[in-house]
């Protein structure tokens, strides 16, 4: 069998001994590794039912520790999720390497059938942020605890408040995306 490189990304986040016994939030980032491998996997009836085997534990995860990964949501290498609880991504939600999710962080669309966000690298969420509709949030950003991010967010940026605003861009990002930012936000 294969290394996973990205699941060891993941684990190498946690720098905890024993992870599986200190932290309920690996169950569900194993959880979501397993069912990309098993979708990887040839058809067949192993296949078959290695997916049943999948959905059986995705629900129990989900339902005993709140957190909805779905093996369908593109999610980087390097996961780490602080406190568990009431963590829901979209199955269609892009998310980079080394992001890190709280508690209550949900990553979806606005309206049914409407547009899911687009994460980059290095991303930030603090505890119950919200991003909503087809948005980008740049590489190496902060969303604040209970933001709620509904426009892009330029590379570099902290965002926090209902609706979010950038307080901090990182200079050494695009100033041109900043500024885009701003005009498009009337700062």
């Amino acid at each position: 069998m294969s290394v996973d490189l990205d699941w060891a990304e993941d684990l190498a986040r946690y720098d905890l001994n024993r992870p599986f016994f200190k932290e309920q939030s690996i169950w569900a980032i194993w959880l979501y590794r397993l069912g990309r491998r098993i979708d990887a996997q040839q058809e067949g009836l192993l296949k078959k039912i290695s997916t049943v085997f999948y959905w059986t534990l995705f629900r129990l995860i989900e339902t005993l520790i709140g957190v909805s990964l779905p093996k369908s949501a593109s999610i980087g290498s390097g996961l780490r999720i602080w406190h568990f609880g009431g963590i829901f991504i979209h199955p269609d939600v892009v998310i980079g390497k080394h992001c890190t999710l709280r508690q209550g962080v949900t990553i979806g669309n606005r309206v049914e059938n409407g547009g899911v966000p687009t994460i980059g690298d290095n991303v930030d969420f603090g505890a119950y942020a919200q991003v909503l509709g087809g948005v980008r949030i740049g590489n190496d950003c902060k969303i604040g605890a209970m933001t709620l991010v509904i426009t892009d967010i330029p590379d570099g940026a902290t965002a926090v408040g209902i609706p979010a605003r950038v307080i901090m861009a990182n200079h050494s990002h695009d100033s041109n995306a900043m500024n885009a930012y701003r005009n498009a936000t009337n700062l």
